[in-house]
């Protein structure tokens, strides 16, 4: 834990009219050192005294001095470091105090996701985090992307939607990825035509934490967050120096290279991280096809900090990869002369981000956003060739405002999106597909009712246009969207939350069924401005927290959820296929169960999900095909200074095939360790080794993954487990 940060600044008061305070009267606002946000119920304490004062729900005091000094402080409050500070007087101008955290406290986290300023603990929406050191521990398991990280959370699947190429997207609470916004600070980067991809291409070593909130998130999100949203929050440069380093490589062939650096002074920071992952083609079932295709991505994120005064900050970063990835069959990737099946992705990403916040001295915040993307993806199969190219931005003015019982928050946004195919231009040029805009005004109001209650409430005004080339244009679609979450504090160990809203999805030709068929005889022109699908949700959960002792404590979080969709839109089956709106709706209960022991060195989680989505609509019936009604994880963790071991274990229950079939049940296993050590005061380092699914379960052990011939194979279209089997990696960490 690094020492206590204290900034100390005094600004010039300029009170119009009014007069300034006593010379013996001692104004105090204390923060939060990493994230800003006032912490309200501090405690100040004249050193040798009974003179003291506590700061308000806006991390403001003032107490009465002595006539004479110097004065010695001492600053305290729940969760965080204490810290000692001397003044000669008081002065007419605020002292500010920032805390760190405590060691004990680390799960005390404030989130950005709901935009609140409030920790987890005390925010009326359920929000789950995932916090450095969990990310660290899967870094160690799968420092290539995140996949890992989302994989062994409850109530999310990640769903694998190609055998030969690997592509993926996930699911939570059983509906599909198109419902759930996948964000970097905040940011939308990752959907439409990469989403397939997206969770394949983002390495986890840059981000500080990564937030779920599960259930309707319209209000502050908009289009897409029916399921939910997962925020990735990346880290901010801090003035001790941060350059780490990672290495890894796998027994599948698959080599990691990761470099980062951090730092900042007074005035400007910078984070700058750097990727390169290689994979060889790997075929663990001597079919000759891929299990893993072969890949080389490179990825660089810089990030520029500007630090004008204490209450402004402006930052703006750009996202750049390149990746090729290719699979199918083993003779043809590696160039032999044999003619087979392949199946590659080529894909180019470059986004940009910019970010202002400015605050006042009315305990207000002013945010300005942006962020801008262009994706450009190959998709190449013998015979056929399908180029796209996928532009969005997103642009953002929100307002914040702390009140003595309540907070505010209302904003703008206008989110753009346009794709098209590339054609060579011999024959058509470049063919547009649709536009889209969304232009959203919202409002977000959060009040203590009292001691025991918190109430959540926010409502949102879409105005959505899809325009389709070759399609007469249509006028916006406006859609209202209420939402409210009710915090419940019943005890010091007994909280519940209740949650619920309306959602919607904007029109969309990225589903699934799309690309699972890489496109291939799919009219994309079919989709139309009338095909946006909504939802109403509601959540429920109750939460237990005690401490058994010293170093002991234990959390329980029970949660219940459903969801209906409306308006689903879905892929006609005869001909060629086309989008159209199906008769009827789908829906999604069930619950979650998290239980976590803590006992000095020991860390220990179980999570449960049952999961019961049954299609109600086109003369359909029964569970949605590959989704797990139940779903069991376990892990445990030992860390000291020098060691961290830890094993997991995960069951997926029996899934419906799409014909009606049920698949088998599975476990799979894994452990970890790794060995830490220091060289003088900065450098340190570890290495690392994980056996990932060690007792190979894999789906070629259950059917075979390829029949037919090699070049024109038949793949299982049903992927429920792995297809990659045990995996053993290991590697250095280094930190200068």
């Amino acid at each position: 834990m690094k020492n206590v940060i204290l900034f100390l600044f005094f600004s010039y008061i300029a009170l119009g009219g009014s007069t300034a305070l006593p010379q013996d009267t001692l104004r105090i606002s204390v923060r939060h050192a990493l994230t800003k946000q006032a912490i309200p119920g501090a405690t100040i304490l004249l050193v040798g005294t009974s003179i003291g004062a506590a700061t308000d729900t806006a991390g403001f005091t003032q107490m009465k001095l002595p006539p004479s000094g110097p004065y010695r402080l001492r600053i305290s409050a729940v969760g965080f470091q204490s810290i000692h500070h001397t003044i000669a007087s008081p002065g007419t101008d605020t002292l500010q105090a920032l805390l760190d955290p405590s060691v004990e406290a680390l799960e005390e986290i404030t989130v950005s996701s709901t935009r609140s300023g409030r920790s987890v603990a005390d925010e009326p929406t359920r929000v789950e985090v995932i916090d450095g050191e969990e990310l660290d521990e899967k870094a160690n398991m799968q420092p290539a992307n995140i996949a890992v990280i989302l994989r062994e959370s409850p109530g999310i699947q990640v769903q694998q939607t190609s055998v030969t190429s690997a592509n993926a997207t996930f699911r939570i609470q059983g509906l599909d990825g198109r419902y759930t916004q996948l964000l970097q600070d905040g940011l939308p980067l990752y959907s439409g035509f990469s989403s397939g991809l997206s969770l394949m291409q983002v390495p986890p070593l840059n981000l500080k934490q990564v937030e779920l909130v599960k259930g309707c998130q319209s209000t502050l999100y908009g289009s897409g967050a029916i399921a939910g949203l997962v925020n990735l929050v990346t880290k901010e440069p801090t003035r001790e120096r941060d350059l780490s380093f990672l290495i890894n490589g796998t027994t599948a062939f698959g080599l990691d290279l990761n470099a980062y650096y951090a730092q900042r002074n007074e005035k400007v920071g910078l984070t700058f991280y750097a990727t390169r992952n290689l994979q060889r083609v790997y075929d663990v079932n001597n079919d000759q096809f891929s299990d893993l295709p072969q890949t080389a991505r490179t990825t660089i994120q810089p990030k520029f900090f500007w630090y004008p005064n204490a209450t402004t900050t402006v930052s703006a970063g750009i996202i750049w990869v390149n990746e090729h990835r290719i699979g199918g069959y083993l003779p043809s990737i590696r160039s032999e002369p044999t003619t087979g099946y392949t199946e590659a992705n080529d894909s180019r990403r470059l986004a940009t981000q910019f970010r202002l916040e400015k605050r006042f001295s009315n305990d207000a915040l002013l945010t300005i956003k942006n962020s801008y993307s262009r994706f450009k993806r190959a998709i190449v199969l013998p015979n056929y060739r399908f180029d796209g190219l996928q532009q969005s931005s997103f642009s953002e003015v929100s307002y914040f405002k702390h009140q003595k019982k309540t907070d505010w928050i209302a904003g703008l946004n206008v989110w753009t999106d346009a794709f098209q195919i590339e054609i060579p231009p011999t024959i058509l040029g470049i063919s547009s597909i649709y536009h889209q805009a969304i232009v959203g005004v919202f409002l977000q109001n959060t009040l203590t009712l009292s001691d025991q209650f918190s109430l959540e409430t926010g409502l949102r005004a879409d105005a959505v246009t899809t325009t389709v080339s070759g399609a007469a244009s249509s006028r916006p679609k406006l859609f209202l969207l209420p939402r409210f979450s009710l915090l419940y504090h019943a005890s010091a160990h007994w909280t519940s939350r209740l949650g619920g809203g309306l959602g919607y999805k904007a029109p969309t030709i990225f589903t699934e069924d799309a690309e699972r068929m890489s496109f291939q005889n799919v009219n994309l022109r079919s989709i139309s401005n009338d095909q946006t699908e909504s939802s109403m949700g509601l959540n429920w959960d109750i939460n237990y927290r005690t401490e058994l002792g010293d170093k002991t404590t234990l959390s329980i979080n029970q949660l219940f959820f459903y969801t209906q969709l409306n308006r689903l839109t879905v892929l006609s089956t005869s001909g060629l296929a086309a989008f159209r709106t199906a008769n009827g709706h789908l829906s999604t209960r069930g619950f979650e169960t998290n239980v976590r022991l803590v006992y000095h060195d020991i860390h220990g989680f179980l999570g449960y999900s049952f999961i019961d989505t049954k299609r109600q609509y086109d003369n359909l019936t029964g569970m949605l095909p590959l989704t797990a009604k139940h779903r069991l994880y376990f892990t445990t963790l030992y860390e000291t200074e020098k060691l961290k071991t830890g094993f997991e274990a995960f069951y997926s229950g029996t899934q419906q095939r799409t014909n009606g079939t049920s698949t088998p049940a599975y476990w799979t296993f894994g452990y970890m360790i790794e060995r830490k050590w220091s060289f003088g005061h900065n450098t340190k380092g570890s290495i690392f080794i994980n056996f990932e699914n060690f007792f190979d379960v894999r789906q070629s052990r259950f059917e075979p993954l390829v029949n037919g011939t090699i070049t024109q194979p038949n793949f299982v279209t049903d992927i429920y487990a792995p297809t990659d089997g045990r995996i053993i990696n290991g590697g250095i960490k280094l930190k200068l």
